[in-house]
């Protein structure tokens, strides 16, 4: 993957989860400042950990959004037994939810959204 997440996925099966959570709008930009130095310690203290954002959806006032790319699904399992997984599921969980949904994705190829000439394309060009 390219910035952060290093140059490519050569050899690695990259793990997403892409999900939010609807609580009632007056409780939304709490919740999600109660995870603010837990998604930093999720990121700074567990191996494997590439992204970890839970915020508000700039659209919808009663969604948080969440956002993680693990690098493999031995990091992700052992984040699912870590204390910061516990712990930033108490903190969602101090309102009333609404809704919400999580799915997981394995991806497996990664390029630049923009080419060489500066434009976007959603072809993957390597495999």
């Amino acid at each position: 993957m390219v910035g952060r997440f290093g140059p490519g996925l050569k050899g690695l099966r990259v793990i997403a989860i892409i999900g939010y959570i609807d609580v009632e709008p007056g409780e939304r930009d709490r919740l999600v400042a109660s995870t603010i130095e837990l998604q930093r310690a999720t990121r700074d203290d567990e191996p494997g950990c590439l992204n970890y954002t839970i915020a508000a959806d700039p659209v919808n006032p009663s969604r948080i959004s969440i956002v993680e790319l693990w690098d493999s699904a031995a990091s992700l399992e052992a984040h699912f037994r870590h204390r910061n997984f516990f712990a930033t599921g108490d903190a969602l969980r101090a309102a009333p939810r609404l809704g919400g949904s999580a799915l997981k994705y394995r991806i497996d190829a990664s390029e630049p959204v923009r080419d060489a000439s500066g434009n976007a394309s959603a072809a993957f060009t390597t495999v």
